[in-house]
């Protein structure tokens, strides 16, 4: 048999651009080239679509074709614009290395619907679901999941700071990473806060503070047949975990250490891993996600988030937990390929 044809698409419009670029290029160092064929498709931040070389420094300013996606399942892969006319490459399957807004949406996961091909990682309905922070929320918490108690504010509502029982934090309802998030601990600073959230989103998320660890859990799979990594334990110097928007992040957070393995009890480790288990399943997950909770000193699991498509980059958590139990980037992929396909691992 031929090398599968993959699309590895990235870059994108959100906030997350750059992080998707560097999980790209360790896709890209771990993809084996004896079974895979690459087809690099990188998206401009203006929303231009390139078929180039790989993700390379200089892929953005660089002369790859004009490039799109087929909405027609006939096609099954790319159209490459060309003077006079265009040529198709079908493609097998399609990674979708994309983080926030339109990619980690549901965006990009309907026009891969309509390619008809096969995808990894998690559909339209579960994208978009845990995407909003708030609608992940009541799901899980219809599910019997503790979640924090939290409040939803949009575009021309003000809250009353009467209302709520600080600390809160107050994010983006619908973005990635922790763009626009600010931990409130008083009255007079909530109207900022809820304005720097609008800078991301039109709807802003209000939750209480959950004292307690951030654990992260790694899932890979679909249904009833999942795969966990170790857990992580996010180790804070002090404020609160932001992750992906430090200077130099290859050299290490400013305030924080992700421990893996998680340094807690063994009864909890397998709590947290059954908690992340049942939001994953709630959900409608699939392929692969990762589930952040907040383990408190009563043992109780609070959902914190779920990552659709988490960061594959050299420092980010995913990646490290599943190299912890013995599932390296390059078997993540291949395991990820075959769920996409086959539906099985």
């Amino acid at each position: 048999m031929g090398r599968l044809k993959i699309g590895i698409i990235f870059g994108g419009r959100s906030e997350e651009h750059p992080v998707s670029v560097k999980s790209a290029r360790e896709v890209a160092r771990n993809l084996d080239l004896e079974k895979y064929e690459p087809f690099y498709i990188g998206i401009t931040r203006s929303g231009a679509w390139k078929l180039c070389d790989g993700p390379d420094a200089e892929w953005e300013n660089g002369d790859g074709r004009p490039v799109v996606l087929s909405p027609d399942s006939g096609v099954h892969g790319l159209l490459i614009l060309e003077k006079g006319g265009c040529s198709t490459v079908r493609l097998d399957v399609i990674l979708p290395v994309l983080h926030g807004t339109l990619g980690e949406d549901g965006a990009m996961q309907g026009l891969l619907e309509l390619s008809g091909i096969p995808y990894i990682g998690c559909n339209v309905q579960s994208s978009a679901l845990c995407m909003d922070k708030s609608l992940a929320y009541a799901v899980a918490g219809s599910a019997g999941i503790a979640t924090p108690n939290f409040w939803t504010v949009t575009a021309d509502e003000t809250v009353d700071p009467a209302r709520l029982t600080f600390p809160v934090f107050v994010k983006p309802a619908r973005s990635g990473s922790s763009f626009g998030v600010t931990k409130v601990s008083a009255a007079e600073e909530l109207p900022s806060a809820v304005e720097t959230a609008r800078q991301y989103d039109s709807k802003v998320l209000i939750e209480e503070a959950v004292p307690g660890s951030e654990i992260g859990c790694a899932i890979l799979g679909n249904e009833s047949e999942l795969v966990v990594g170790e857990l992580d334990r996010i180790a804070l110097s002090q404020g609160f975990f932001r992750i992906h928007q430090e200077n130099s992040p290859e050299t290490g957070s400013e305030n924080s250490v992700a421990i893996v393995p998680a340094d807690i009890p063994e009864e909890s480790r397998l709590i947290v891993q059954e908690t992340a288990k049942a939001v994953y399943r709630a959900l409608g997950c699939r392929g692969l996600s990762r589930v952040d909770m907040f383990l408190k000193e009563d043992g109780e699991v609070v959902l914190n988030e779920v990552n659709t498509f988490p960061g594959m980059t050299s420092y980010s958590r995913y990646p490290r937990m599943m190299a912890a139990a013995g599932l390296p980037l390059s078997e993540v992929i291949d395991r990820t390929v075959s769920l996409a396909l086959t539906g099985k691992m």
